[in-house]
């Protein structure tokens, strides 16, 4: 039985080549493709589980391929980005790209990110959510750190229902406005930043050095179980 199938586009062979051998010797059922078309095509002939995609691609580019991927799949997408790519990778995950890796990457990462952005996509949506020493009571809508309750606005509760619902995902600041505040609010970063501080202060042993709420700079923010 083969595993999950992943479609890996990139325009430079010796990435594609190298990246699906890796994949294959994972154990994943892989389709390859050099262009954002071909990739297109590829995907509505067999659906992956998730897409590797090169973000400068000849024809489509990566955050054009990742928007009309999202008109009918809800497949995780990877973006492979180069450094200085940060306006251009940004726009990819506002248009739904999961997460991304900068070239030249290790293919460790590459493969600790799909498996992870595999879970999340396959996990169901329990009433209880927990990541690391945090626990979140959807029903009750009650928080706890180390089995401490923590007093939450409505609005830091539904950020950090959104941050634990996307667990290890690197979340966009207009993401993550529109998703709490609204559309309206798509352009508040500010905004968000002092939601995020609060939210730290509440959540995080030593808020001055973050473990679960990481920021990711120029693209947003990340929640992760620290690593003990």
């Amino acid at each position: 039985m083969s595993g999950p199938r992943v479609l890996v586009v990139d325009d430079e062979l010796q990435i594609l080549r190298a990246v699906s051998a890796n994949l294959r010797g994972a154990g994943y059922d892989v389709e390859t493709a050099a262009t954002g078309e071909d990739a297109l095509a590829s995907a509505a002939m067999r659906p992956p589980d998730a897409v590797i995609l090169d973000l400068v691609l000849p024809g489509k580019s990566g955050t054009e391929v990742t928007r009309e991927l999202r008109e009918w799949s809800t497949a995780p997408v990877i973006l492979l980005s180069a450094v200085g790519d940060e306006s251009d990778k940004v726009a990819a995950l506002d248009a739904g790209a999961d997460d991304y890796v900068t070239k030249p990457f290790g293919i460790e990462e590459l493969l600790a990110r799909l498996r992870a952005a595999l879970r999340r996509s396959t996990s169901s949506r329990e009433p209880m959510l927990e990541v690391g020493e945090l626990k979140l009571d959807l029903e009750k809508r009650l928080a706890s750190f180390d089995g401490r309750t923590l007093t939450l606005t409505p609005h830091e509760f539904n950020l950090l229902r959104y941050f634990m619902q996307n667990e290890g995902k690197l979340l966009t600041h207009p993401a993550i406005l529109r998703e709490v505040w609204g559309p309206q609010y798509h352009d508040e970063s500010h905004y968000l930043h002092v939601y995020v501080s609060q939210l730290r202060r509440k959540i995080e042993p030593d808020p001055a050095r973050p473990r679960y709420l990481l920021t990711e700079p120029g693209a947003g923010y990340r929640l992760l179980a620290p690593e003990s």
